[in-house]
Formats: structure tokens, sequence, C-alpha cells
């Protein structure tokens, strides 16, 4: 089965690049060879006829014989080698297409320059050689002696200065090495791996540390016994007679030392929290009260005032002076909501009197800062009181650092406390301890016990908590560290490492990523430490590192095999030394300097080499990155921060290195969860690398481990129904296909029957399913169904492949038949769009409120439009939910597409006047009601939430309204936005031929306030989700542009609301999820998180039940059974 020196074996590429390498062959007969990417060990013969690809499968068997899955009626052969097998299909009639003629030759990859490579910490992985880290041949030495392998080291040794060492110790070394080590060489040939000889060189060398060892071992097993006197009395015993024994290794007794001491330091660190402060065990975060100036006003008159938040004792004291009486105060359960506004950073408190009334207090902050610093306390605060018994939101710190194998200074706390440049956390937040900590470095010099001390010293010194390790994972100096607070440890699980090497041919581990993934409840996390190709002239190879991570990483439920990890995990972050540049010529180095010094950095964030190439969907396809406000994090000068090094010296003459955000953290996240990046910036007192560490943290909303409170037999069981399902593969290959359903909500995988294909003018394939699929849940209760997401795979029937995977969130199909529309990925790569419609039956429940939902967004009236029609959206007023109240998002004037790769439509209300649909995707083929992909449109006016809120942003006089000023970082210019499209637009007509109406057993519509010719209408419910909008990226600048700055319009982006009442009339490609409206219940008032900024009366306790099962009326149900009616696209 060797499949060396073939040129038509082409290894691991990926089925794509097969397809295009055919397509440029353009000769019938033209095949490869590649490796499976369903089964290892197969693999996949592609042939090219009549302009289309034939995939067909190798497999072995059980003997490890090859044989073809061809046509059938054709005899099995089986072949020991794939050339054989070749040879043989080169003749006609064998079952294939057309017989084999023109092999398709493997590309040459352009040698690489080598980097110099830092020695990892540890010894080389096995293979390798510590002088160059060329790989060694594992053979038996040749005839004659081992000569060859002493005289190295005797030369080695004439370069080592050892005039400091005693005499015998010179000698004996020298002897060893002259003589002894041929004799091990030779031992270990005939395989005694113990090297007797070097045994006795060290034995000799550290005799008296050995018997320093023997005194010092008894005294330090004393303290262990001490400490440890009330776990386990007898351990001391055991552990004295095995440092008794003085016949061991001189290694495994310092190893024995080296525990014991670490042991010692745990131990008594532990006794020492213990006694000062015990919760459950672990030692207690104590966040000290902390007291905000703020002014108040009262009657027209402004007064100071003083809010003091104490978070341990649950309240927020109101104060006329700072050293007042505390006499008035709200404790936790009595603080009901906080409203930011969106101008200037004023904060509602919403909190709850006596009588059950709600009383407004309204306040200025100095800046959105300080706010933004008082809300996470009181976040803090009503999350520690909290009487659920899991937490639906936690905080993440994620970090990377190349360290430059350079030895961390003393502190490193101003990493960890977000203190530099960039998108920081105030003062106020200082204590507030996140509940993860990942911390990724690249050419890390410590070993990993003595790196995770460090990271645990630091995180103690600032919080006071001891964090427990979670994972970590290397790769020579490429590490990932996860620390998490103790009383997380139950909740993780089922952790996986892994890591892969991208260096030289990809064998070195100099380059490459580490990775961890858990679950924390039921939300599965994914972290990915990468250090990529370095140069500024590489990019290219920098995306196939990130390609070949993407495929090679093994993270992740390993049911889902067909999924990569950007599909496997509810969030996925991605950190770490990316090495991306800033594309300019090296002539403009003192120019880029400048710009730095100015705080010029959008003008560079133009030229920055992963913008770029993210924008051309090269690399990290829907990907989120929080906006870029710090100086470019490489190449500094060792010991300050005020110069930047761009030249290197090397034989070969001046290498450049402009600086650059080498350093990154990305996330992608499922559909429709909530994600908040609260910081991301860069440190300016950590010196001792040429980088500078940079920091991120997230708020995180996570779903608890479900028990049903309801009796399983009782319940009436759930449903999930996917219909009209339309694929659009951009692909050449003939083939069937089928769609593969994955969810953690279902007991197996379902898959779909095989799809009807049509050609496509410009090469794709449309694939249409025509039959209903519904999937069973195994728990039918809203509160655990509506956080589920559906993982949709369409595979081909001939070899088992994927040819694009996606993502459907069930909450987008809370109320009522929901149609969505998702781009399709394979290995990073977009393949294709499915389109269709879900409908979503659970059982009857609630959902409870989220800790995420107590912070709101008041929506500024001056934004709003009052034109035609939209009028009522002004007297509501009402806040929503937006990305970052306090950091407003900035963007850049693009004409690149904004795509997160999901979209959700729901029919527009009749005389809305707005825009419904799928806004974003372009038109519908009116003939079978499929989105076309061609399209793409991005509508920079509608201000969109995570969730698809808009709002247009216009004034009275029909112009784009003014944005706002960031009071964070000053003013960045003004930009006005593109008026919105709307009802002089007509609305296809679908037909009916090929839509399946919805189920009516499936629906929730409101049977009475309806058009009888209309489908149902959600209403919408206050819920924060996704918080960070992909930003219109930079548009690639042209060879010519290069050698000058563009003048790039620096432009704010509007807020980007939530789901508002009054946003509900403007439909945009993510339209707001509604609430859980019921069948038959037409009167009830819905059930939503609580929201009492416009009452001054509580809501009563008691809501109405929820989602009861029961048929519908008559008139609903020939409501229900007409096809629905498309939105209509917005361009």
């Amino acid at each position: 089965m060797s499949t060396s020196y073939q040129p038509w074996h082409h290894g691991n590429i990926t089925r794509s690049k097969a397809e295009d390498l055919l397509s440029k062959a353009a000769r019938d007969g033209s095949f490869l060879l590649r490796d499976s990417e369903s089964i290892q060990g197969a693999y996949a013969l592609c042939v090219l006829y009549q302009n289309c690809v034939y995939t067909y499968r190798i497999l072995p068997n059980e003997e490890r014989k090859l044989s073809i899955q061809a046509s059938e009626g054709v005899p099995i052969q089986f072949f020991s080698v794939l050339a054989d097998l070749v040879e043989t299909y080169y003749s006609p009639n064998m079952g294939l297409a057309t017989h084999l003629q023109f092999p398709i030759q493997k590309e040459e990859e352009p040698e690489e320059e080598a980097d110099p490579v830092k020695y990892p910490p540890q010894l080389p992985p096995p293979g390798t050689s510590q002088e160059g880290h060329q790989p060694m041949a594992v053979k038996k030495p040749m005839e004659g002696s081992h000569r060859a392998l002493a005289d190295t080291y005797l030369q080695r040794l004439q370069h080592i200065d050892m005039s400091n060492l005693p005499e015998e110790h010179h000698k004996s070394i020298q002897e060893y090495f002259h003589t002894s080590l041929c004799l091990d060489a030779e031992q270990a040939q005939n395989g005694n791996p113990n090297l007797p000889h070097l045994k006795k060189l060290t034995m000799g060398i550290c005799k008296q540390l050995n018997s320093e060892i023997s005194r010092t071992l008894p005294s330090l097993e004393a303290i262990q016994r001490l400490l440890d006197q009330k776990l386990s009395p007898g351990i001391g015993r055991l552990r004295s007679q095995v440092s008794a024994d003085s016949g061991q290794s001189v290694s495994i007794r310092l190893e024995q030392l080296t525990k014991l001491l670490y042991s010692i330091e745990e131990k008594a660190k532990t006794a020492v929290f213990e006694w000062a402060g015990n919760d459950g065990g672990h030692r207690r975060s104590l966040i000290p009260p902390i007291t905000f100036e703020v002014k108040s006003e009262l009657l027209g008159l402004t007064t100071k005032m003083f809010l003091k938040v104490d978070v341990e004792s649950g309240k927020i004291y109101f104060k006329k002076c700072k050293d007042g009486p505390e006499d008035k105060y709200f404790v936790h359960n009595k603080i009901l909501q906080l409203v930011k506004s969106q101008k200037v950073a004023k904060l509602v408190i919403v909190v709850e009197t006596e009588k059950e009334k709600t009383q407004r207090k309204e306040f200025v902050f100095d800046d959105t800062k300080k706010r933004e610093g008082f809300c996470q306390l009181l976040q803090q605060m009503k999350n520690k009181h909290s009487d659920k018994p899991e937490p639906d939101m936690i905080t993440l710190f994620v970090g990377t650092w190349n360290m430059g194998n350079a030895s961390p200074p003393q502190s490193i706390a101003s990493w960890f406390q977000c203190k530099g440049q960039g998108k920081t956390r105030d003062d106020t937040a200082d204590h507030i301890p996140h509940d993860i900590y990942v911390i990724g470095t690249q050419e890390d010099p410590l070993g990993e016990k003595e790196w995770t001390d460090t990271l645990k010293s630091a995180l103690r010194g600032t919080t006071n908590i001891s964090f427990k390790q979670i994972a970590t994972q290397t790769l020579w100096n490429i590490r990932i560290v996860v620390l998490a607070k103790p009383e997380h440890e139950n909740r993780i699980s089922h952790i996986f490492s892994d890591s892969v090497k991208t260096g030289i041919a990809n064998a070195l581990g100099n380059k490459g990523a580490v990775g961890v993934s858990f679950m924390f409840n039921g939300t599965s996390f994914g972290f990915v430490n990468s250090h990529l190709t370095s140069g500024s002239e590489k990019k290219t190879r920098r995306n196939q590192n990130y390609v070949s991570i993407l495929r090679f990483l093994n993270l992740g439920d390993k049911k889902l095999n067909p999924f990569d990890i950007t599909h496997r995990f509810t969030h996925l972050f991605w950190l770490g030394d990316l090495n991306y540049r800033i594309e300019l010529p090296t002539t403009e180095a003192e120019s880029i300097v400048t710009k730095i010094k100015q705080q010029q950095y959008q003008e560079l964030l133009c030229r920055d080499q992963l913008t770029i190439e993210r924008a051309e969907e090269k690399v990290f396809l829907h990907y989120d990155e929080e906006e870029i406000t710090f100086a470019p994090t490489y190449r500094f000068e060792r010991d300050t921060r005020e110069r930047y090094v761009y030249t290197k010296a090397k034989a070969t003459g001046t290498k450049y290195n402009l600086p650059s955000w080498c350093d990154r953290v990305l996330w992608k996240s499922y559909p429709l969860v909530h994600v908040f990046c609260q910081s991301y910036g860069c440190t300016n007192d950590i010196m001792t690398s040429d980088h500078s560490p940079v920091f991120s943290t997230f708020e995180v909303g996570v779903a608890s481990q479900f028990v049903s409170k309801h009796d399983p037999n009782s319940v009436s069981q759930g449903g999930i129904k996917f219909m009209n399902c339309v694929a659009t593969l951009m692909t050449k290959s003939k083939t069937k296909f089928f769609i593969e359903y994955h969810s953690s909500c279902l007991e197996k995988f379902v898959k779909s029957s095989e799809g009807e294909n049509q050609d496509h003018s410009d090469g794709s394939i449309k694939v249409r399913f025509g039959n209903q699929v519904e999937l069973v849940p195994i728990i039918s209760d809203p509160e655990y169904l509506l956080d589920q997401h559906i993982l949709l795979c369409v595979k081909s029937t001939d070899c088992d492949e994927s040819y694009g995977e996606s993502c459907v969130a069930l909450r987008a199909a809370e109320s009522s038949y929901t149609e969505f529309h998702v781009t399709l990925t394979h290995h990073g790569e977009r393949t294709g769009t499915l389109t269709g419609g879900v409908q979503l039956r659970t059982s009857a429940g609630k959902q409870t409120e989220k800790l995420y939902d107590f912070i709101k967004v008041e929506r500024d009236d001056s934004g709003a439009s009052k034109g035609k029609g939209l009028d009522h959206i002004n007297k509501l007023a009402l806040p929503a939910d937006i990305t970052n109240p306090s950091y407003m998002g900035v963007g850049y004037k693009s004409g690149g597409v904004a795509d997160r790769g999901w979209s959700y439509s729901m029919p527009p209300r009749s005389g809305s006047g707005g825009g419904g649909g799928v806004v974003g995707f372009g038109g519908r083929d009116q003939t079978h009601g499929n989105i076309s992909p061609k399209k793409t449109v991005y509508d920079h006016s509608a201000v969109r939430s995570p969730t698809g809120k808009a709002i247009d942003n216009v004034g009275e006089d029909g112009k784009p309204a003014e944005m706002f000023d960031n009071p964070l970082y000053g003013s960045m210019g003004k930009g006005g936005a593109r008026s919105r499209g709307s009802k002089d637009q007509p609305v296809p007509q679908c037909s009916k031929d090929h839509l399946i109406p919805p189920d009516p057993i499936f629906s929730f519509t409101k049977p009475s306030d309806q058009d009888p010719d209309r489908a149902p209408v959600p209403t919408p419910r206050n819920r924060s989700y996704t918080c960070s909008e992909t930003k219109p990226p930079c548009s690639a600048p042209t060879a010519s542009a290069l050698a000058a700055f563009p003048s790039q319009t620096y432009t704010k982006n509007p807020v980007k609301p939530s789901r508002s009442e009054g946003g509900m009339v403007l439909m945009t490609n993510r339209p707001p999820l509604p609430m859980k409206s019921r069948p038959g219940q037409a009167d009830a008032t819905p059930t939503k998180p609580r929201d009492y900024r416009d009452s001054s009366e509580l809501p009563s306790k008691l809501r109405p039940p929820a989602r009861p099962i029961q048929p519908l009326p008559k008139d609903a149900l020939h409501e229900t059974t007409q096809p629905p009616k498309m939105g209509r696209s917005v361009k």
C-alpha cells in the first residue's frame, strides 16, 4: 500500500483543491488520488469526464488489500499497492466514468526558508536532532565503530568553556565521551537502554549532591507529614521508606525532592487560605466596597451623589456625601434593571420600593468607562447572590503573548487586569475575577510547571483565589494553559487537548498550534493558540497553516466527525502570534512609526494582511474580532515600549519587520448565543519580549445541564421539522447528496433522503431536498430546547464526504415557521448556501430570565426616523439591547460585505412599508423560492443588533442621522449611511409547487388578529445575543496603491439595538426573534424577561402557562396550510 514517489498521489489535499486541479487540466481522463476525508486509511480517486468530477472510494479490507468502489456489475479486484490499482484502471470498461489517461502531477511546494529555530524547553520529538532540528535517520550505526558519534561530541566539547569545573569532573566527562560513549552505544544497539556508563558518570559527579539529598529529604518529609496529618496520616511513613533508599538514581531522587518542595508550598498556601476565609473549601474572592461619584438631576438642579457598591453584602448605598450615613440602600434582589443611555454616561437604576412599586433613579457618571465598571460590579453582585443553582453567564479572560524566549518580569498583573492601550477595563473592575482564564504563549522558555505556577501566583495576587488548572498543552515552546475558579471544577468536563505542527514540511513544532476543549455544563468551548509562519511575504503560507490546523486539530466531540473545529463548539476562540503583517513597502517604515505615535491606526489597519485576507474570505471565515484601538504589538526594542525595531541584520542582507498587529484574538460562536467582548488591548509595562501581551475579556452565555422537572410520561413529545431545503453547492462533482442533522439534543444523527440535482450555468449544483425531515429531541422543554442548535452537513453518496457544513439555531423558530439562509463551509472555505424552513414544537414550560438581560440600553429618540409610518416608534422610546454600550462600534467605509454566515427571515407585516425577507442575500428565485447566493448586498444603513433588529438611522429631513462620538475615545469622525430601499420593491411570488406548507401542529400563530392570506409574525422579545458584529472590512489594496496610504474615511458605525417593539416594523437579514406566543392564547400576555422601564407597577408574579400543546381552530388550520409568503429582498 505504499504511496511513495507517485506523482498522481496528492496526499491530504482537500476535495475542493482536487476539483480545482482537475478543472485546470480540462481533459477527459485526467485523474489524481487523494486521501479520503471520511475514512482514515482510505483514498479517493478523482476522475474528470465531460467537465464533471467523479469520485470513487478506494477502501482497504481486513488484509490491507485495496479495492475501488466502481459501477455495479464490474467484478471487484484487490491490489496490494496503489500503483498496481492505477495501472489496471488505465484499461477501459473497468466501471469508471472513463478510463484513466492523464495523471495530474503533484504540485511542488516552494522550499521554505527556515526561521531561526528556538529550541524547545524540553527535548525535541524523537527523530530530530538538537543541533538543527533536521530529521535524523533512525538506523543502525554504520559499520566500523561508533567513533563518528564520539568524535562529534568531542569536537563540541572543545568549544565549551569548562574552566570553572572541578578537575576530576572535567576528566570524567572527557573520559566518558572518549571511550565509554561507544560502549553505551553498543549496549543500546543490543537492547540495553540503561546507558550504565552514563549512569556511572552522573553518580560520580553528583556524589556530594546525593549525600546532601539523603540529608535533606527526611527534613522535608517531616514538614510534609505535619501538613498532611489531618488528611492522610500514613503518607509520611511511606515517603520515609522511599527516601531511605539511597540506591535510587540521582535524577529520581531530585524529582522526589522537587515534587516535595512544590507540595509543601501548595499545602501551606492552602492551609493559610482556608484559615483566612473558607468558602466550600476554597478561598473566597473578596471584592472590596467601591464608591462612585455621580451626578443626579432633580427638579432641574444637578447635585453630586455617591453610589457605594458592596458586592459581598449584596447592597448598593445612595449617599449625599462620601463619608455620609449609609442608611439608604437597596438589596440585590430589589435592583431590577440597569438601563444605559447611548450618548452620555447616563445610567437608570430601576429599583423595587415598598408595595411592589418601581422607581427609576437617573445618574450621570464621569465617563462610560466608569459606568461600565459600575455595571460589571452589579452584575457580579447579582450573580453572587443568585438563587439559581447554575450560572447562565460567565466571563472569560483570553490572553496571548509571544515571550521572545525571555523569562517574564516579576509582575504580570497588568495583563490580567487589562491595563494598557485599547479597550481596557476601569480600575473599579480590578478585583472582579473572571471565571476562566485562557493563556496562550509562544516562544515560551519556561517549563510547564514553572509557567503554570507563575500564572497561578499572579492571579492569586490580583483575585485572592487559588485557581484550578483545567488543562495544559505544549508543542515545543507553544503553550496553552486553562485555569478556572475552584467552584467551576465540577462543571467542567470532556476535556481534550491536541497539537498540530506546521513548521518546515509540517514536521517541526517551532510553528503550529495547541488546543484545548471542554464542556462547561451544557455549553462547549474550544480554544486554539497558534504560532504561524513569520515573514511579511509569507501570508499565503500562513493561510495554509490556518487550514492545516483547522483540519487536523482533534478537539471536541468525536461524534461530530464530519465537522471541523469551526462547527464543533458553541464558542471557539482563536488566539496567538498569527504573524500577519502590515503590507506596505519597507520605505514606509518611518511613516508607519509616525502614524502609530499619532494613533492613526485606521489607515494602517486597512493594510493589515489579516484584515485583507479575511475580507477576501481566504482565512477566518465568519470569525469576529473586536475593534483594534491599540498600537501594533510587534516589533519593540526589549525593555522599552517607546521604540520599534524594524530592521535586522542577516547574512543575506537587512531584513525588515515593520510594526504589525501580529498578536490577535478572534472568536466564532453559534448563531443567537450571547457573547460580548468587554475588552481588547495590550499592556504597556511588560517589556521583556519584542511583543506586547494582548488581553481580551468576554461575557458569555452558558446553558446548564438541563434536568426536566416534569414527569417524562406526562410531557408531550417535542419536534423539530426541516422543510423546503435547497442547497447550492460550488462543485463539479457528479454525485447525489443528502443532509445529515447532528445535535446534542438528538439521540443520534439523522439522514435525509437523497436530493434532486439541477445544474447551474455558473458550474454550481442546486440540490432540492423535497421530503420533510422531523427530528425528535430528547427533551422537549422550551427552557432546554431553545438553547440548542442543529448542525447540518451536506454529504455525497459516493464517498460519504462533506461538501459543506453549517448551523441553525432553534431559537429562531421559537414562535412560528421560520426560513433560514446559511452559508455552507468546509475546511474554512465557502462551499455554497443552504436555504429552507424550520418549525419547532415544545412542551409546556417557561423560560427563566438570564443574567445578561439585567442590563439594557435606551435607544435615543433623535436618531430614529420620523418618516411615514414610523411615528409610533418614537413615541415608544423603548430601550433595546445593543452590542456594547460603553464602546461604540467603529468601522471603515468600504464596499466589502459583512457576512456572519447565517440569516433568519420572517414575513413582513402588511402595510409596514419595510422590506422583509432575507436582507443581504439578494432576490429569490421566483420559480422555486430559493435564495440566490450571487446577489449579496450589505445594507450599511440598517442599525442591526446581534439578532438582526433594524432601526433606520435617518433624521427628520430624510438625511442620514449624525453618528455620535464615543466618550471613551473621543471623536473619530462622522459618517453617513445609505438610504434604505423599501416599499417600491416588488415582492417576488413563490411557486406553491415547490414549497411544503408549515405543519399546523407545529404552528404557534395567533388565530384571531391576522390576515388570512399572510403568514404569522412573531411578537418581539427583549433579549441580547451575539454582541459583536462583523464589521465591513477594508477592501484589499491594489499593488499600485501600496506605495502610499489611502485616503480612507474612518467612521463610526451606528449603535446596534436589539429586539424592541418599535423596531419590529423594519425587517433585516436577521429578524427579531419572537416571544413565546402560544396557540389558542390570542389574548394572553406573552412571557418575557422583566422590563420595568415604562411601568410604575411591578408585573404580577404569575405568568400565563407557556405553549400548551393543542390543535388549532379550523380557521387557523386553514391559514397555516397556505404556503408562507416569502419576504422581499432588499438590495
